[in-house]
């Protein structure tokens, strides 16, 4: 390894992913990444989540044409993206450095924010990385995971109220359920030198220790600009885009600790705590309710997330400065999926009107 971080491509070695459940202090935690001197982490455009599905549709990747296509439609999700990145993709480039495997791809574009940073190592901020933890390993056996986990009744009480996720508290511990599973497993698998296991709650409680004990295990010197995120143009640019991103532009709080025993109904807590309830005990989360939880009808369930998703966006198109952008990526990710089960193969893709 060279002395600035990077293997002798010019690549960084190790990259930071933090993993888990949206709504668990991720942006927080990018952003104190972001501070330091020597991690770029972007605002994710979630690529692997979105084109993982349709990723056999591409074809072989050796194959350069349809590489070409696959960095064609990450870079329609780039440029679509609801917190623009600040620099331009050079596609071309793209197709010639990439490896030929989806994760591959979206190393590249990843290394080329990094290179625009003038940093030695990149960062992702996509907490459904979870689900790519083996990809990633293929492609950089020294890429470092951050578990970060939150008390899912207090993940439930803030995902709500945002456009991004369900809204319906059974489908969050659902999710929060799945996602502390696979998290679990992946630190299992590969130890605690490559998934390093941090508690939102501890974050927020003692965050010099507990971000001075981060940069010590990802081999970095804490600087003093990562203990004042809040300060940087980066999260106070994040912040004005989305309600759901305000606190980012905030210091560090405790005061979204426990927020649940008062956003979230009895019945609700219980709903939480019956999709999530054994791994909460796993993982150090008292279950709380006294309300007898029954899960929902599925057709019940649908209706009301409607409802609860409904009201979230009436309020984003309301509030939120890229609620119009958001939707247009949405139906980027529709065109993409709809063109590449179509198989359409054959010629330039065709750009999206949504």
């Amino acid at each position: 390894m060279t002395t600035d971080g990077t293997g002798r491509s010019g690549r960084t070695r190790s990259p930071v992913l933090i993993i888990g459940t949206e709504r668990s202090g991720s942006n927080l935690l990018r952003l104190v990444l972001n501070a330091h001197s020597r991690i770029a982490v972007p605002h994710p455009p979630h690529f692997m989540r979105y084109l993982a599905p349709v990723a056999h549709c591409y074809g072989d990747l050796t194959d350069e044409d349809n590489r070409r296509r696959l960095v064609h439609d990450a870079c329609l999700l780039l440029d679509r993206h609801i917190s623009p990145w600040p620099h331009r993709v050079d596609a071309d480039l793209a197709v010639a450095r990439a490896s030929p495997t989806l994760f591959g791809v979206v190393a590249e574009l990843y290394e080329q924010y990094r290179e625009a940073e003038g940093k030695a190592r990149w960062g992702c901020k996509s907490t459904f990385m979870v689900d790519h933890v083996a990809d990633v390993l293929a492609e950089y056996p020294a890429a470092r995971f951050v578990w970060l986990v939150r008390d899912p009744r207090d993940v439930a009480a803030s995902a709500r109220r945002a456009v991004f996720g369900h809204c319906h508290p059974y489908l969050t511990g659902q999710l929060w359920a799945r996602q502390q599973t696979s998290a679990a497993a992946a630190l299992a698998r590969h130890g605690p030198d490559t998934v390093h296991l941090l508690r939102y709650e501890d974050l927020v409680r003692q965050p010099r220790d507990m971000i001075t004990q981060l940069c010590a295990w990802l081999g970095e010197s804490p600087e003093p600009a990562i203990f004042a995120h809040d300060r940087t143009p980066t999260a106070r640019a994040l912040a004005s885009l989305s309600e759901s991103w305000r606190n980012a532009g905030r210091p560090v709080t405790t005061s979204s600790v426990g927020t649940w025993r008062s956003r979230l109904a009895p019945a609700e807590v219980g709903l939480v705590e019956a999709a999530a309830g054994p791994v909460m005990a796993e993982l150090g989360y008292p279950v709380d309710a006294v309300w007898p939880a029954v899960p929902p009808h599925p057709a019940l369930l649908r209706l009301r997330e409607g409802v609860l998703r409904a009201g979230v966006e009436y309020r984003s198109l309301r509030q939120d400065r890229n609620a119009v952008r958001r939707w247009r990526r949405d139906a980027t990710v529709r065109w993409i999926h709809t063109r590449a089960r179509l198989g359409a193969r054959k010629g330039p893709p065709l750009t999206p009107t949504a």
